[in-house]
């Protein structure tokens, strides 16, 4: 799924994961609506700045708060999330996606995440999309 990737093989835990890995499994949760698969992806520190509310959304701090933001969204069955190859630059993920919430062709919307990665877990996202 990603364009440039910085690992082989299987991580045998959080800090020998590589960020293709990371991002790879954070995309699978959304995608298939399994919060689950984020738990041992977000650091202590995490920090999301959120798209919604606009125009300047939401932060959200440590990692209670953004595996509960993560997993409110992963979890709705009503969005389907459709992450488009992801560019790798360094310890930064720039993670372009779709999400579509119902069957009308303007029922959707393209954005992007920027996530930073720091010994295998998510420390930074912060989430943009066209108005």
């Amino acid at each position: 799924m990603l364009s440039n990737t910085q690992g082989d093989g299987p991580a045998t835990d959080a800090a020998d994961r590589a960020i293709d890995e990371v991002i790879d499994r954070y995309n699978e949760a959304f995608h298939v609506h399994d919060p689950a698969l984020l738990e041992d992806l977000i650091a202590d520190e995490c920090v999301i700045e959120d798209t919604n509310p606009a125009p300047d959304g939401a932060r959200h701090e440590g990692r209670i708060a953004c595996l509960a933001r993560w997993s409110q969204l992963a979890g709705d069955a009503g969005l389907s999330f459709s992450p488009e190859p992801a560019e790798i630059f360094g310890d930064l993920a720039v993670a372009p996606w779709i999400v579509r919430w119902g069957p009308r062709e303007n029922d959707r919307v393209r954005g992007v995440n920027l996530i930073r990665v720091r010994g295998g877990r998510i420390v930074e996202a912060r989430g943009y999309m066209k108005a």
